[in-house]
């Protein structure tokens, strides 16, 4: 049975970091700013603008997770930063559970786009073709962002 809650606690920073680092898809650097993150939410509540999403099972140990927030000086438009599961809890369609949950939350708080970062890396081809799967369009690309041969894909979503 998985429970999901939104209030962050200190124990979900080593399960975020757990979590990013067994999926195997992100560098020491990434998996250092989505714990930071989760550090500054807990620091700052609230004012940080971010908001996070948990997945656990019925022992309580975090399975996936997703981190939101709305983007500065827009009305309506939120940035999905993070979501991950670990690698024992894919393909159960638990990724699909968080998302829906996440974009109910952003829904629910003014939320109407929600924008998604990724690699164009073929690594991350699955990542592209969950967010498809999600209902998600890709609205930009950015060849080489992050490294030679290594672009950015801007996905979005309109919520209602």
């Amino acid at each position: 049975m998985i429970r999901f809650r939104e209030e962050i606690r200190e124990s979900d920073v080593p399960a975020i970091r757990e979590i990013v680092s067994a999926t195997g898809f992100f560098t020491p650097a990434e998996i250092d700013v989505a714990v930071e993150l989760a550090e500054e939410r807990l620091a700052r509540g609230e004012a940080s603008g971010y908001h996070f999403l948990f997945a656990e099972d019925e022992p309580g140990r975090v399975l996936g997770y997703a981190c939101y927030g709305p983007v500065p000086a827009t009305e309506a438009t939120y940035d999905l930063y993070w979501i991950a599961v670990h690698p024992s809890a894919q393909r159960t369609g638990l990724g699909m559970k968080i998302l829906d949950r996440a974009e109910a939350a952003i829904a629910a708080a003014g939320g109407l786009d929600v924008y998604i970062e990724t690699s164009s890396r073929t690594l991350y081809g699955p990542t592209q073709a969950f967010y498809a799967r999600a209902g998600y369009r890709l609205a930009a690309e950015f060849p080489d962002f992050y490294a030679a041969g290594d672009g950015k894909l801007v996905y979005v979503r309109r919520l209602r």
